[in-house]
């Protein structure tokens, strides 16, 4: 029998899970990444004036990024309108990125909006960039209730950056 090894899920699982959101942004770990100066450490791979993009620690397929304003804003109606355009160019340009240092088949782009809808941080607003590959679903969720992601955070921010340092 092969041993698939993905100790950094490891965190997700074992950790308390917030019973209440926090309308406290020193909460969020958006606004910890965002204010703090380690790019690399905080898994952020571009920023702009108004957004920032950040691995997501606990993806659900490899490559997926989580795409937010800087500003610590809930809701889609509280977004200026430079803000929402930025979001959308950094999705775009995001997208692009993947395309090209992954080829992926397609993407799942979603957003939660509250806790009841998916949101694990529902007082920080972000958008899910999730690349897709033809047959990249298999066996493991149905049997194991886990997937298999092939490649690290560090090798993934190694890539990402590359690209679009270009």
């Amino acid at each position: 029998m092969e041993l698939l090894w993905a100790p950094w899920r490891l965190a997700y699982i074992t950790n308390p899970k917030p019973t209440a959101p926090s309308p406290h942004a020193d909460d969020c770990f958006l606004c910890r990444g965002i204010a703090g100066a380690a790019d690399r450490e905080n898994l952020i791979v571009h920023r702009t004036a108004l957004s920032v993009v950040m691995l997501n620690r606990f993806p659900y397929n490899n490559g997926h990024l989580l795409v937010a304003p800087l500003r610590h804003v809930a809701r889609l109606d509280l977004l200026e309108d430079t803000e929402l355009l930025d979001l959308q160019r950094t999705l775009i340009r995001m997208q692009s990125a993947i395309e090209t240092g992954m080829a992926p088949d397609g993407f799942n782009v979603g957003l939660n909006l509250g806790r009841v809808a998916g949101a694990g941080l529902p007082g920080h607003l972000h958008w899910h960039l999730v690349p897709r590959w033809t047959g990249d679903t298999n066996f493991m969720p149905v049997l194991t209730d886990a997937k298999v992601i092939v490649q690290s955070l560090d090798s993934l921010w190694e890539l990402l950056t590359g690209v679009l340092a270009k």
